[in-house]
């Protein structure tokens, strides 16, 4: 699946502002000393993970940003980062193509708001192909299933327990882990013996952030509706939380994890 480059472009400042600063240390710790990184980045969109990470590490970076949407990939390729790091844009489809975008030299494999959305194969795939190269993973920005709404509203569990449910739908990769993911990935990669650090990384929206509130809302609405909720339940719970928010009234906290998988004795 893709996302379109205004919705990506809205939560940008959020995810910047949310990513975990020790998962985030523990990636710059990583590559102290280093004179130069390749990093592969996956389901890249225009480019959010590179100019958070890249001003971080400072190393030469080569860094291959992939997706299989021409057009986020082509605002990828003017993203904005140090001079240091270069970059490139491949379009891939992940979903048949993983091995092929990890193949050439590679020091990071990253990622962002990718792993709920794939199946417990295809993060298999990942776990085990970073793993036989002894590259570390990098996965940012997962959703975890938690979500925290100020006011509550008594329709407020039925409709997240909705939205989780339809997290689980195919999304491209077969049937996804949504909520599940962060942990499944942690699971995984341990048990092939990388030590992994990880960290909440929740998007919090206050009273001001009314645009991507109300985007959150809409979107939850509609998931809520697809997955069997009685529409007119789901209208009116959509039409209070717009009131709360339209009258600079809500806040909402969306739960997420970030992770950083090493192999332990490499890199």
């Amino acid at each position: 699946m893709s996302f379109s480059a205004e919705w990506l472009a809205l939560r940008e400042p959020y995810d910047l502002r949310a990513r975990n600063a020790a998962v985030l240390d523990a990636v710059v710790a990583a590559f102290a000393g280093h004179p130069s990184i390749a990093i592969v980045d996956l389901a890249s969109g225009t480019g959010s993970t590179a100019r958070a990470l890249a001003p971080r590490l400072p190393a030469r970076q080569a860094w291959r940003l992939t997706d299989n949407d021409l057009g986020l990939l082509a605002r990828a390729s003017v993203a904005k980062v140090p001079e240091r790091a270069q970059v490139t844009v491949v379009p891939f489809d992940l979903s048949l193509d993983l091995e092929a975008a990890l193949w050439a030299p590679v020091d990071l494999v990253t990622t962002s708001a990718l792993l709920d959305l794939v199946s417990e194969g295809w993060l298999e795939r990942l776990a085990v192909e970073t793993a036989v190269r002894g590259l570390p993973v990098y996965a940012a920005l997962s959703y975890d299933g938690r979500v925290a709404f100020s006011p509550s509203d008594p329709a407020d569990a039925d409709i997240i327990a909705a939205v989780n449910a339809h997290q689980r739908r195919d999304k491209g990769f077969g049937p996804a882990l949504g909520p599940t993911a962060a942990r499944a990935a942690v699971a995984r990669f341990q048990a092939l013996g990388h030590v992994v650090v990880q960290g909440t990384s929740d998007w919090v929206f206050g009273p001001s952030d009314q645009q991507i509130q109300l985007e959150m809302c809409a979107g939850w609405a509609q998931a809520a509706c697809e997955t069997g909720i009685a529409k007119r339940d789901t209208a009116r719970w959509l039409a209070r939380r717009h009131s709360a928010i339209d009258t600079g009234r809500s806040s909402i906290q969306v739960g997420h994890v970030d992770m950083f998988a090493r192999p332990t004795g490499t890199r």
